[in-house]
């Protein structure tokens, strides 16, 4: 289904992605994992082009796009056709939850607004906030704003949804009601991406474990091998801090 090859990013001397390999298949929930400034967040916002990658080709379902040289009606053919729900969640703080959820169909894909306000309200009631649909993100919650950023993500939709750690900015006590959304979405056969710190979260729900540093593809594979049988040391290591971490809190 999407397929990238070769992806290389820098910014200025720095390369952030050394030549990144990758492919996800149709319903499959692939999860990102490594330390801050491995690279994981970048290989998302190259993926929909919010970042142009500097070298490395893409394919999502459709002809091989050289990216570095994509076009502007190619870049938005994949961004019609992916969705991102940020960390911060990057709500309109001037719109309500409906308002925010219809923004993107109505500016962006030219759906008339009653077709567009009937869709984000199927979404939020999707991720229980319906009765919340008037309701400005300063009066939300953090994980009631992030579930207005995934209905968002949905009403696109998307054949494939970026997660970008949507957890790190929440309280400890809001976490699971976003993560419960996200195991609904796997279990209906989502293709998602997710860059997370959920350990626990990332056994249940991965079909496949990726572990990056520097740049790079250390280790992948199922999440049983990745966090019990780790090949590498490096993420004998990481694994070793991250979890200790969980588990002391």
């Amino acid at each position: 289904m999407l397929r990238i090859q070769g992806l290389h990013k820098a910014f200025g001397k720095h390369e952030v992605l050394k030549g990144i390999d990758l492919r996800v298949e149709k319903g499959e929930v692939l999860v990102l994992l490594g330390p801050s400034g491995s690279g994981k967040t970048t290989l998302l916002r190259c993926i929909n082009f919010l970042e142009r990658a500097d070298r490395g080709s893409l394919a999502l379902g459709g002809p091989e796009l050289y990216l570095r040289h994509a076009r502007k009606r190619d870049i938005l053919a994949i961004q019609r056709r992916t969705a991102m729900v940020f960390q911060s969640f990057n709500l309109f703080k001037n719109m309500s939850a409906l308002e925010n959820v219809m923004e993107g169909l109505v500016t962006a894909r030219k759906v008339p607004r009653t077709e567009a306000e009937a869709t984000s309200r199927h979404f939020l009631d999707k991720v229980g906030l319906l009765d919340r649909c008037d309701a400005f993100p300063p009066q939300l919650s953090g994980g009631q704003q992030q579930r207005v950023g995934i209905a968002r993500a949905l009403a696109l939709n998307p054949e494939v949804i970026l997660f970008d750690e949507p957890t790190s900015a929440l309280d400890p006590e809001r976490v699971g009601e976003v993560l419960g959304v996200m195991r609904q979405l796997a279990d209906e056969g989502q293709t998602m991406i997710v860059v997370t710190h959920e350990m626990a979260f990332a056994r249940d729900i991965a079909d496949r474990v990726i572990f990056m540093d520097d740049g790079l593809f250390v280790e992948e594979g199922r999440p049983l091998d990745v966090f019990t049988r780790p090949r590498e040391e490096r993420t004998r290591q990481f694994l070793k801090r991250v979890l200790l971490e969980e588990y002391t809190i």
